[in-house]
């Protein structure tokens, strides 16, 4: 499944290059003080940049996360294929971690019961004042339920964006609705509470900053984080 996906995703790369003069393109960096992922703890201090093209509403993106101060930390390269249509969006996004069924940490090894690769669907809708997204493991490094059976890791989050003074808000509530080791629960869990603020810090009349801070409470796994950051992009 892993080589199709990506061969899928190669062929949309080549058609929409086509079109140079519609073609959207996307490249920054985020520096962020931790990595928190759905209210989970994955590294330290990181650098997470992205790397996208967008024509008509159909995307390929590349996500990435390196830690900047351990080692240790999470190294990620993510895929993912989109389509936007009015406020419905469909997706599907190939992550790989350095850690995983494969000791050797390959890229290119798809193996069912071998690989580091992990493959979700998505689908979601933007009402406007909030946006519903639903996310589901289909294949590769997924965890198991409590009988030892793939879970099918599933987490369901609504996000609401407001604006406050001349700070972009946004808070989200997320939650997994069926056990899996995955997200670490025996069942229906909420474990991402986030509460996020972005401001744009101009330094020159052409250039600015953005800065946000994010706190995140897991009320699953009993533990709270604060975040900063900043992004930059031509």
């Amino acid at each position: 499944m892993g080589k199709m996906v990506l061969l899928g995703l190669g062929v949309m790369l080549c058609n929409i290059t086509h079109a140079q003069d519609e073609v959207e393109t996307t490249v920054s960096g985020d520096f962020v003080s931790s990595y928190i992922w759905r209210g989970q703890d994955l590294g330290s201090a990181s650098l997470q940049p992205t790397f996208g093209v967008g024509y008509k509403g159909l995307s390929l993106s590349a996500w990435g996360n390196v830690g900047l101060t351990d080692p240790a930390d999470t190294k990620e390269f993510d895929l993912t294929l989109s389509y936007t249509i009015g406020g419905l969006n469909i997706g599907v996004t190939d992550y790989w971690f350095d850690a995983g069924l494969d000791p050797n940490c390959r890229y290119f090894k798809y193996d069912t019961h071998g690989t580091n690769h992990l493959f979700e669907a998505n689908i979601g809708y933007d009402f406007g004042i909030a946006s519903l997204q639903w996310f589901t493991n289909l294949a590769g490094n997924d965890g198991i339920k409590q009988d030892g059976n793939r879970a099918y890791s599933s987490y369901m989050e609504l996000v609401v964006p407001f604006n406050l003074s001349d700070i972009t808000w946004s808070a989200t509530a997320g939650a997994v609705p069926f056990a899996t080791d995955f997200y670490g629960t025996n069942g229906f869990a909420v474990t991402n509470l986030s509460l996020r603020a972005t401001k744009d810090i101009k330094v020159t009349d052409s250039f600015s900053i953005p800065i946000f801070g994010q706190v995140t409470a897991n009320p699953c796994s009993q533990r709270a984080y604060l975040v900063l950051g900043f992004t930059l992009h031509p």
